[in-house]
């Protein structure tokens, strides 16, 4: 394991233990070992709702964690197109088309286990372009610095999908005030967040890096290929585009 590697484990123990200590984190427990939800979910997706680049993203990528189900659910109620990872990224993306969902039925909807009975698995093909990533983290700077989980499926979201599009995405996420961190250590494939929404707050960072341009196909092993069949189909869809995955 690396320093980056071990400051990153360091921070995530810190923010997982501040969070339960100070009985700041929500159902599922204990919040260790996952994106943490936390008290004022609701709270903060209302926040980031009311935030320019919302309110402009007709189609959005929301995770499929506990603390963003609010935001998850936000989507769907103001009809916007809601994409969501299969778990591990083994199946690629489902898409929920707005009018989709009954009145009511919005938190079912959104849930990993009844998506599929509102939307469907979709190709890389016929993914629409994305206006809006919103992640979860365990840990977030200034700079738009984060920590998730330590599994690096955000940061590999984010590539396939700036992939896609060719060009930037804006990045959100929600998190506690107590999230909120001096400084994450940061390294080259890490995504940057431009907008961070707690209950209380909404926080444009100030990014002193670039974004990663895309999948860096030098660190993607066979064993990856077979476990997430959409890096093969986006190899190959690249490739038809005349554009390179060497």
């Amino acid at each position: 394991m690396s320093d980056v590697a071990r400051a990153k484990e360091r921070l995530r123990e810190e923010v997982w233990e501040r969070l339960e200590s100070r009985r700041a984190a929500a159902f599922p427990f204990p919040p260790r070992g996952r994106i943490p939800n936390f008290r004022g979910a609701a709270e903060a997706a209302r926040r980031l709702a009311g935030s320019p680049l919302w309110q402009a993203a007709r189609v959005v990528k929301v995770n499929p964690d506990a603390p963003q189900q609010p935001v998850r659910e936000r989507a769907v109620r103001e009809g916007k197109v809601l994409l969501m990872p299969t778990p591990r990224l083994r199946g690629g993306f489902m898409l929920l088309e707005p009018g989709a969902v009954p009145p009511g039925r919005e938190r079912e909807a959104t849930s990993i286990r009844h998506f599929l009975a509102y939307g469907r698995v979709v190709r890389l093909a016929e993914l629409p372009p994305v206006d809006l990533i919103v992640c979860g983290s365990v840990a977030v700077d200034a700079h738009g610095h984060r920590v998730g989980k330590g599994e690096g499926y955000s940061d590999r979201e984010f590539a396939l999908l700036r992939e896609l599009r060719g060009g930037p995405i804006p990045v959100a996420t929600t998190v506690h005030e107590l999230q909120l961190v001096a400084s994450v250590p940061r390294e080259p494939f890490d995504l940057l967040v431009d907008l961070v929404a707690t209950p209380s707050r909404l926080l444009e960072t100030e990014p002193d890096g670039a974004q990663p341009a895309g999948i860096d196909w030098s660190r993607v092993s066979e064993a990856e290929l077979e476990a997430m069949p959409i890096l093969r189909e986006l190899r190959e869809l690249l490739e038809r585009r005349g554009r390179s995955s060497r």
